[in-house]
């Protein structure tokens, strides 16, 4: 069967039945006070398991890397098209606008939904960024963000029924510009007191906050309509007394108190699997959309002393690579894939989300809160965060590593016991380059000992994916060409020469503020 005719048309519907249709979405005054809390977080569609760098078989229970994303079926991403330019969520209900408008500044997406007509209604509004950050699917592929091919990659939406395009490079941008805006405004700034607006990125499957301008002017992003529940991603939790809290809204339940210390995400997943509380041992690392319905973005450090989560929860306070009070990035049970590996898993930063910025004049950097509490970002699944002391990525966002957890049960999760064929693709896509990583004993099974060339790709790897690119290179071609052994165009650890060009070292920190004009934009 179709999945585009799983829906039903109103194209022809007399206009009575249109009403009925309508009442039915909305629902009437009296059955929206009962049901206005209740909505299902949608699954994020990742299908396959993966060890430190690659797709695996599912792993069984007990052992290294069970428990992750793949493993548990929650509510299925499942949509109608409408043939009228219109999409329905069959899941949460919510009715989108199938074709993203041109980009446009935040205040022009914020007015334009009035005069959307899509589909024949009126009632089309910017989405929330927990409406827009549920039409994520973890199945998606990050780009190199350098790269001008978008050969063989998948966006982080589902492109069969929503209209996607990545950037367009003729024009100036990355392939990885491709933010849509959310009505969710930060209630901190980011960028040194940069009003902030949260989004979504579909080419690369982050959530962040960006800043409303740039050094060429007002910031804009592509548009998504949606209509529907407007209390849809509202919590309503409450305190079971017994170290759990229970969202009454999303069925989900959760331990009250974090785990109070950070670990791999190897861990992690170990942790969560073997957390008995309350009478329950079925209790689990939650995936990106899950542990993301719990964020209450009207907090921050900033302004509330908080962290983004409601007060009912109990959160660890941390110092911050500044020497600052701050709070915890928690690990999701979803690996983030790019191009060449399955090295990343996605955490949500409950605190400040810290980036180095450079001043391009000076090659100085300084630490800022780049993106706001409440951004999902990912970090390497293992090794040590020295390595990166000025983060990584156009942004460079400080990489921990060692994140907290915070275990959840419930919301109709089943177990999955086995999952796709491992294709070809899949098997070379995410290949580790080079070697396979050596292990020392240590916390959770220890992390893999980098080779000779750590610091080559540490000081070369702008986009943070662990290898080194022909654009990233800077030494002469010939030489690229003659130390790419393996001849996959990109140079792994194993491939660097013994020693960096003289003088070409990383700019040392500063705490110096960084001016708009200094920093890079999104």
């Amino acid at each position: 069967m179709n999945k585009r005719k799983l829906g039903i048309s109103r194209r022809g519907l007399p206009r009575i039945a249109v009403f009925a249709w309508v009442v039915g979405c909305l629902g009437s005054p009296t059955a929206a006070a009962g049901t206005a809390r209740s909505y299902a977080v949608v699954d994020t569609g990742q299908e396959y398991c993966y060890d430190l760098n690659r797709a695996v078989e599912f792993p069984e229970a007990g052992r290294p890397f069970y428990g992750q994303d793949a493993q548990y079926n929650v509510n299925q991403p499942s949509y109608t098209d409408n043939d009228d330019g219109t999409v329905r969520d069959n899941v949460t209900g919510l009715e989108w606008t199938q074709v993203p408008a041109e980009r446009m500044t935040y205040h022009q997406a914020v007015s334009g939904a009035a005069r959307c007509r899509a589909g024949g209604y009126f009632d089309w509004r910017l989405p929330t960024i927990k409406e827009l950050y549920s039409l994520v699917q973890f199945s998606g592929t990050d780009p190199d963000p350098m790269s001008v091919d978008t050969t063989g990659l998948a966006p982080f939406i589902d492109a069969s029924f929503f209209r996607f395009q990545y950037g367009d490079p003729s024009r100036r941008e990355r392939i990885i510009d491709a933010q849509y805006a959310s009505s969710t405004r930060y209630a901190s700034t980011t960028m040194n007191g940069m009003e902030t607006v949260f989004g979504v990125n579909f080419a690369d499957g982050r959530l962040k906050g960006y800043g409303l301008r740039t050094p060429r002017g007002e910031k804009t992003f592509y548009v998504l309509y949606v209509r529907g529940n407007p209390d849809y991603g509202t919590n309503h939790f409450k305190d079971n007394r017994d170290g759990t809290i229970t969202d009454q809204a999303t069925g989900l339940t959760w331990v009250k108190a974090d785990s109070a210390r950070g670990m791999p995400w190897p861990t992690a997943l170990q942790y969560a699997e073997n957390m008995e509380l309350a009478g329950h041992s079925d209790w689990r690392l939650p995936n990106a959309k899950e542990l993301q319905s719990i964020v209450d973005y009207s907090r921050s450090p900033d302004t509330t002393g908080s962290a983004a989560i409601d007060p009912i929860f109990d959160t660890t306070e941390i110092t911050n690579e500044s020497g600052g009070k701050d709070f915890a990035q928690y690990w999701t049970s979803s690996s983030h894939v790019s191009a060449r590996g399955a090295q990343a898993a996605v955490y949500l930063a409950f605190g400040r989300s810290l980036g180095y910025m450079q001043d391009h004049r000076t090659g100085r950097i300084t630490l800022m809160d780049v993106h706001g509490a409440g951004s999902q970002r990912s970090d390497p699944k293992v090794g040590d965060a020295s390595e990166f002391p000025t983060g990584r990525g156009p942004q460079g966002d400080v990489v921990r590593i060692k994140n907290m957890v915070r275990c959840v049960r419930g919301g109709n999760a089943k177990i999955v016991a086995s999952g796709p064929r491992i294709d070809g693709q899949h098997s070379q896509s995410q290949r580790w380059p080079g070697p396979p990583p050596s292990f020392s004993k240590g916390e959770a099974g220890g992390y893999p000992r980098g080779p000779r060339g750590a610091g080559f790709v540490k000081r070369l790897d702008r986009d943070g994916d662990g290898q080194v690119s022909r654009n990233e290179f800077d030494g002469p071609p010939n030489h690229f060409s003659r130390l790419d052994r393996n001849r996959n165009g990109y140079l792994s650890e194993d491939e660097a020469p013994m020693a960096p060009p003289p003088g070409r070292h990383p700019p040392e920190a500063i705490t110096r503020p960084v001016t708009m004009k200094e920093r890079d934009p999104e």
